[in-house]
């Protein structure tokens, strides 16, 4: 079977790179710009780093910011009706995962109509147009979204997150720029890098890796694990280096999966609004716990692109156990909770398990797995 890789038309990488933004769109002839964002990163004048190029240059824009943390149902679908209204005729995303999901979502329903049921979109959807052309600025360096063909939305009513994957949301331009990440907090960023890197390390494990996604992954886990604590630190080599891997975690990924570990966070993202990247960072260590029995050989790669040492004078199960050890560390460096005591409720269990199981990344796990392992694995962590 033929291995397939989806990226984007067009990226820019490095500082400076927003100034590509507003030459792309005039020259595709675009009239004005859908920018959709989030009420903290317009308070903070983050949004306005590129809406501001946008004024300079006569270009005309309308802002969407009804965008929560864990964006919505309703998000999309009143995304979709300001779109409309708007005159819009493109969609610059500025923003993590939330605006930039929230601008997939829209941009896939806007050009294929039949899909106005959010809900329809879940797992693999036939859609048969492209998105509105969508030129993606991430403003955290963790999440991908401006590089992979998936996205999540949040089901309120049934308190659960569901994953969308089609090749038709990936926005045609990129646009990753170290400068729109300088004013990210400490928690936030170590949050989003935890994220990026287990974004990595499941995409090299997951049972549908291939060469091509390998060799992004291991690169990216290096860039990851050497830059993070700097970006932490608001370094600008740290910052630099975050903003690549992250990337480069999100092209390798996007194209073969993930597995039980993204599984298990999104439903404590959906029932407790718990950080995405906080939760996954707290559940990676167990994940690669379980999954050693049969991805264990892989992890001598994972432990020497992160910078273990020794690990060529040791068998497979203690280059593991090296190597979960150092992404623990690194997680306790950056400030990261070691369990889920104080998030995860007893009663909540049985409910996450089944959901972690049903959800669209469990499938890429490399260890066949079942909703009564899930809950041993929940519970370990309390």
């Amino acid at each position: 079977m033929a291995d397939r890789i989806v990226l984007n038309t067009i990226s820019y990488h490095g500082k400076g790179a927003v100034e590509n933004i507003l030459p792309e769109l005039k020259a595709r002839g675009f009239k004005k710009a859908f920018v959709c964002t989030d009420a903290d990163l317009l308070k903070f004048g983050v949004t306005q780093k590129v809406t501001s190029l946008m004024d300079a240059g006569g270009f005309p824009y309308e802002v969407y910011s009804d965008i929560k943390p864990n964006p919505t149902i309703e998000n999309v679908i009143h995304g979709v009706d300001s779109f409309k209204e708007s005159g819009a005729d493109c969609i610059v995303a500025i923003g993590g995962g939330s605006a930039m999901d929230t601008a997939k979502a829209i941009g896939i329903i806007v050009n294929n109509p039949e899909f106005a049921d959010v809900r329809s979109l879940e797992g693999v959807a036939p859609t048969k147009k492209h998105a509105v052309f969508t030129i993606a600025v991430p403003t955290t360096a963790g999440t991908a979204a401006e590089v992979t063909i998936n996205y999540v939305i949040t089901d309120v009513e049934k308190k659960r997150k569901f994953v969308c994957v089609d090749v038709n949301d990936i926005p045609e331009i990129a646009v990753v720029d170290p400068d729109m990440m300088s004013t990210m907090p400490k928690s936030l960023t170590a949050a989003t890098g935890m994220d990026a890197l287990t974004h990595a390390i499941e995409g090299y494990i997951t049972a549908g890796h291939c060469p091509i996604s390998d060799m992004f992954h291991l690169e990216a886990i290096r860039l990851i694990s050497h830059s993070l604590r700097g970006a932490v630190a608001n370094t600008p080599e740290g910052r630099e280096g975050m903003a690549l891997g992250q990337y480069i975690a999100g092209m390798g990924f996007s194209n073969v999966g993930l597995g039980i570990v993204h599984s298990m966070a999104h439903g404590l993202s959906a029932l407790y609004d718990t950080p995405h990247g906080v939760a996954c960072a707290i559940i990676l260590p167990t994940g690669l716990e379980y999954n050693a029995p049969v991805a264990g050989a892989r992890y001598r790669a994972i432990g020497a692109a992160m910078g273990v040492d020794g690990l060529d004078r040791t068998d497979d199960a203690e280059a593991a156990k090296a190597t979960v050890a150092a992404v623990k560390k690194l997680s306790a460096d950056v400030g990261i909770p070691a369990d889920l005591k104080g998030i995860l409720k007893e009663e909540d269990i049985d409910f996450l398990s089944e959901s972690a199981y049903a959800d669209a990344c469990r499938p890429g796990n490399p260890r066949e797995t079942s909703v009564a392992e899930i809950k041993e694995l929940y519970r370990s962590l309390m």
